[in-house]
């Protein structure tokens, strides 16, 4: 299982947040977010690649309920919905951009085999510029019934839970009206994962590590 205090022992934990759309990431990883947000001096960048009103506005407020209390920074981009592996070189040239201007600890991202396409690109181009960082890849349930078996997993608090859902229901109201997007769907899959992983709450995140390296100091 993963354990974000091992963050603590970094000076200044950099967290590099990624997601094709708004409300990605909450969705992906919003509950483990919310536990690291705990530790000192914790740094980070947020990046949502797509959003136009009232979307942008929603992914801008969402991030700022969970960052208030840090140091952060975010970024909402207007590539085109739907078209990413269209466009890549763009996006691309983009990670390059944020490459250059953040030096992460740790990336958390979409899972490669998400069959959505923008996701997946998202996974991919992360993978392809960030070459010693450790990458957790996020899932996220949908109808394309794409979910799969996760080796890493983080396990939350019933608050971090209830936290976590009453904010993305909150924050993402342009969402409502797809049936998929409800309490039912969140809480239900926190809770698949947390029979997975024995957690005591019986509620976690799980995400899909490709790569860990211990390096003993």
């Amino acid at each position: 299982m993963f354990n974000p205090a091992l963050f603590a022992q970094t000076p200044q934990p950099k967290i590099l947040c990624l997601g094709a759309h708004p409300d990605d990431i909450e969705i992906g990883c919003g509950g483990t977010l919310l536990r690291i947000l705990k530790i000192p001096k914790a740094e980070f960048y947020w990046v949502v690649f797509s959003g136009q009103n009232p979307r942008r506005e929603e992914a801008i407020r969402s991030a700022e309920t969970i960052l208030e209390e840090t140091n952060f920074k975010i970024i909402v981009k207007e590539f085109r919905d739907s078209y990413f592996p269209f466009i890549g070189e763009k996006i691309k040239d983009y990670f390059e951009e944020i490459k250059q201007n953040f030096k992460p600890n740790i990336i958390f991202t979409h899972c490669s085999n998400d069959l959505h396409q923008d996701h997946r690109l998202i996974s991919n181009l992360t993978w392809n510029t960030f070459r010693d960082n450790l990458i957790l890849e996020y899932e996220i349930p949908k109808y394309d019934g794409d979910l799969s078996v996760p080796n890493t997993y983080f396990p939350l608090s019933d608050s971090e839970v209830d936290k976590k859902i009453h904010l993305i229901l909150d924050s993402f109201p342009s969402q409502k009206t797809k049936e998929w997007f409800s309490e039912e769907t969140f809480r239900a899959i926190l809770r698949i994962r947390g029979i997975e992983s024995n957690s005591p709450s019986k509620y976690a995140e799980a995400f899909y590590c490709r790569k860990l390296v211990f390096r003993i100091l």
